[in-house]
């Protein structure tokens, strides 16, 4: 099956750091691509980051309150296999 990382973007704010808030979905729920899987604090902004793909959201590579960096892995999503 397919596998996704759900990783960090630039976001622009290279001087502030970036910290994992809020996990939105448990680790074994299902997750639509574009739907929020994360929450995490940069600076005083608050920004939601999506899900690369649909599928399962099988392994949280971040707990919350982690220091984060740009295009760190911060979760992993198995799709389902293409229908034929």
């Amino acid at each position: 099956m397919p596998r996704h990382h759900l990783t960090l973007p630039p976001l622009g704010l290279e001087e502030q750091s970036v910290v994992a808030s809020l996990w939105l979905v448990a680790q074994g729920s299902r997750v639509v691509e574009g739907t929020p899987v994360l929450e995490v604090l940069a600076g005083p902004a608050t920004i939601d980051l999506p899900a690369p793909a649909d599928g399962v959201l099988i392994e949280m590579l971040v707990d919350e309150d982690d220091e984060l960096t740009t295009g760190q892995p911060l979760a992993l999503i198995e799709s389902d296999p293409p229908a034929d």
